[in-house]
């Protein structure tokens, strides 16, 4: 084969697998894969405090919402957090969020970004000590920013 069959041969499938959605996820999964395969295993990661395990699992849920299985494998991965996912409830409650009927089905991460834009809206300066909140005292939901037009 000659140089320019190679090119054109490359050209094509790499058009094809962006036309099928599927480079982002080989490339993903690429990355994925070398990371685990430089890890070092040997070497102990600190132990997570108690906000970075909070933290790590709103990351996850929502990139499992979001369908970045690979992104969430090196998260787990790199970051020592546990396989087993945390209970929904139980970050609702250490968060002090109250979830509305409409967010129930979306990431949490999702909710708490709409809320603090929804506060810069409606007011330049938020008061973080009473941030708009309900009668048990937590952060009300709302839908993600997709479905509130922005």
């Amino acid at each position: 084969m000659s140089n320019n069959s190679i090119s054109e041969l490359k050209s094509v499938v790499k058009d094809t697998l962006e036309q099928r959605g599927v480079l982002g996820q080989i490339k993903a999964r690429i990355r994925a894969e070398v990371f685990n395969a430089l890890e070092d295993r040997t070497e102990r990661k600190p132990a997570l405090s108690n906000e970075n395990l909070i933290i790590n699992e709103l990351v996850r849920e929502y990139f499992e919402f979001n369908k970045y299985n690979y992104t969430n494998s090196v998260l787990l991965a790199e970051s020592g957090q546990p396989a087993a996912p945390m209970d929904r409830e139980f970050l609702l409650n250490e968060l002090n969020v109250q979830p509305d009927e409409s967010s129930r089905s979306i990431p949490i991460l999702y909710s708490l970004v709409a809320y603090f834009l929804q506060r810069k809206d409606g007011s330049a300066a938020t008061d973080f000590r009473n941030p708009g909140r309900s009668n048990r005292g937590g952060v009300s939901m709302h839908e993600p920013l997709a479905d509130n037009g922005r």
